[in-house]
């Protein structure tokens, strides 16, 4: 299953899993806060949304960063924790986006599924790592 391999690859260098995150994170912040409060008419949800979801990535970001720079770390325990904070971001988007749905087109709906999908593969893959370094 491609889970099971990207973990076992994200063991070998677990920190990198910070560094990945925090390029997705602001990836996903550029996208919500620019691209679709842009192209809001086409995508249906309203910029306030946008402006608040493209908000909470910015601070993952930091928090990514800060865990991948810092040296002695217990990086099972930051992995579980930023995993954590992403399946809440992911309930809260899809939230959102449902408290609008009067609004939101098939592309918005489409955008915030793909991000919602693989921020849930990222936070699968950090939970799996995170408990195994743990446990060692």
């Amino acid at each position: 299953m491609l889970i099971e391999h990207l973990t076992i690859k994200a063991e070998l260098n677990a920190k990198k899993l910070f560094l990945i995150d925090g390029l997705g994170a602001i990836l996903s912040a550029f996208f919500l806060g620019i691209v679709l409060v842009k192209f809001e008419t086409i995508f249906g949800i309203p910029s306030s949304v946008l402006y608040y979801l493209a908000s909470i990535p910015i601070f993952f970001a930091i928090y990514d960063f800060y865990c991948y720079q810092k040296r002695h770390l217990n990086i099972g325990l930051f992995l579980k924790i930023i995993a954590v904070l992403n399946l809440i971001y992911c309930c809260i988007s899809i939230g959102l986006v449902f408290y609008h749905f009067e609004t939101v087109t098939s592309l918005g709906w489409v955008y915030i599924l793909i991000e919602i999908a693989i921020i849930l593969v990222l936070a699968i893959i950090e939970l799996r790592v995170g408990r195994k370094i743990t446990k060692e």
